[in-house]
Parts: C-alpha cells; sequence; structure tokens
C-alpha cells in the first residue's frame, strides 16, 4: 500500500477491519461566496456508515449522488458524536465531521467564540449561537424536515433540535419504522419549497438507515449491515426528485454526511453511541448543484 495517512476502517463484505489511504481533503470551498447566493441543503444520513456507503458507491449502487460526488467516491470524515443528538447539536454549533487526516481543518460555518482555530477567512461565520439562527439573520428562512426519534416533537427532548428553526415538521410516518419514510420526507421538504420564492436553508434528517431497516430486505427477522446498505440504496432514489427541484430553484449548495455510524457485531459491539470506528467514521460530501 502507498504511504501516506492511514484509517482503520471495515469491509461490508467480509466484516473484517482493514486499512485504507486517506483521500486528500476536498477542496475549500469560500462559503461567504456562497452563503446569500444559493438554497442551502443539509442532508444527515442518520446512522450511515462510512465503509457501507463506500461499497454501495463504488458497486454503482448510488447512481443518484454518485452525478454529484467527487469520481472516488465519499470523503471519510470523524463524527463529533456517537449518537444523534450530541452529532447535531455539535453540527448547529459549526462542528461538522473533521477529515480523518492529521492537522486543522477550515470549517465552513462557525460561531464566533474566542479561541477558535479553525474559522478562517473561508468560513461564514455568525454572532449567534448556532448556524441556523445564523442563517436566518441572513435573510434565509430555515426549514427541519425531522426523522429520527430527536426530532420528532412529541417530547420536550424531540422539541430541541426542531425548536431552532422558523419550520419544522415531524409525522409518523417520517418515523425509522416506515418502509417509504425517505419519500414522504422528500415530498414534505417539496412542498416547503414550492411555498418559498426567497432563500431557505432546507435541513432533512433521514432516518430510513436508522434500526429497524431489516424490512428493506425481505425475510429478515434482525437488522444486518446488508439492510443498512439496502436502506441507503432506497434512500438514493428518494432524494432524486429533491435534486431535480432544487436545480429547477437555480441550483443549490448541498452538504450530505452521516451524523454517525453503527456496529453490527464488530469486536462484539452493537449500535452506537459508543467508541469504535463503525461510529466514529462517517461518510461525507459537499456540492454545488448547478441552475437547471
Amino acid at each position: 500500500m502507498s504511504r501516506g495517512p492511514l484509517a482503520l476502517v471495515w469491509r461490508p463484505d467480509t466484516g473484517n477491519p482493514w486499512f485504507t489511504k486517506v483521500k486528500a481533503d476536498m477542496p475549500v470551498q469560500d462559503m461567504n461566496q456562497i452563503v446569500g447566493q444559493y438554497d442551502l441543503v443539509w442532508i444527515t444520513l442518520d446512522t450511515l456508515r462510512y465503509d457501507a456507503a463506500q461499497q454501495l458507491f463504488e458497486s454503482g449502487r448510488l447512481p443518484g449522488l454518485a452525478r454529484f460526488l467527487p469520481p472516488d467516491g465519499w470523503e471519510l470524515r470523524h463524527s463529533p458524536g456517537s449518537f444523534t443528538f450530541a452529532a447535531h447539536q455539535a453540527f448547529f454549533a459549526g462542528f461538522l465531521p473533521t477529515p480523518a487526516r492529521p492537522g486543522r481543518h477550515p470549517r465552513p460555518f462557525a460561531v464566533a467564540f474566542a479561541g477558535s482555530e479553525t474559522s478562517t477567512r473561508t468560513t461564514c461565520v455568525f454572532d449567534t449561537p448556532d448556524i441556523v439562527s445564523g442563517l436566518a439573520g441572513r435573510g434565509y428562512h430555515t426549514v427541519c424536515i425531522g426523522g429520527v426519534g430527536f426530532f420528532n416533537k412529541t417530547s420536550p427532548l424531540g422539541q430541541v433540535l426542531p425548536a431552532m428553526f422558523a419550520e419544522s415538521h415531524w409525522e409518523p410516518g417520517f418515523a425509522p419504522t416506515q418502509a417509504r419514510s425517505a419519500d414522504r420526507q422528500v415530498r414534505r421538504a417539496l412542498q416547503c419549497l414550492q411555498a418559498q420564492t426567497g432563500r431557505t436553508f432546507l435541513f432533512l434528517n433521514i432516518s430510513a438507515i436508522h434500526a429497524p431497516n431489516r424490512h428493506y430486505l425481505p425475510g429478515l427477522s434482525e437488522d444486518t449491515l446488508q439492510s443498512h446498505m439496502a436502506a441507503m440504496a432506497y434512500v438514493d432514489q428518494a432524494l432524486t426528485p429533491l435534486f431535480d427541484a432544487l436545480a429547477k430553484r437555480g441550483g443549490a449548495w448541498v452538504m450530505i454526511c452521516a451524523d454517525h455510524g453503527t456496529a453490527y457485531g464488530e469486536d462484539g459491539y452493537y449500535g452506537h453511541r459508543l467508541a469504535h470506528p463503525v461510529v466514529w467514521n462517517v461518510p461525507y460530501a459537499e456540492f454545488l448543484i448547478p441552475p437547471a
């Protein structure tokens, strides 16, 4: 193997760990040139593992996203949290998944605080407690389409993250127990976009990959890494109408990533909210959808 930074990942086809060379960081985009010029869309693929996402890309099972991802697929990053609430609290404070290589990496968004070492001239910095209210102050209408329980607004805890947004939506059909949840979430997102003529910040928490996902492979009695991957293949086709609509609206800057991964028996671990490479290693991409 060529020399360079290495990361420990798991191979979905064998379930065994292996080391892979870490790709170079994607080019740094000056977000001060993006904010105000385009709609902003942020999609979190709840629980999606990097190894699963990359194998899906390499095997041609993500044709929708392949139109926008780099030729070698997803960038490997480290999540700031091992479960949804922790990760998203960090995200909305401007701490996104970090490139899986040594060094200080410029952040696209940040909130102002003393001592920040990763806010640079390319970082869009807000003097607010979170980037959602920061974007609202820049004239964006902020919309949240919830998915997993931390966005369902049915409890005080489930209201914390959606309350950051001017407009938020959740219904039982968006939950991970529903096999067509991503289609329903995208339909609601399209309705929200159609109602807005100005710049919009759309946040979409995709729940389909989260447990339970066994229904994406009929006959299974429990979730597996293969049903996890089948769920993401379904999500890929469900997102296509959203990307097409964004192009027709005049283009959009899109960030898409997982909040964390999940374990399916690696080293005896199951689930997440634990420290293991399959939980910390997440896929990340950002791209500009050009006007149609």
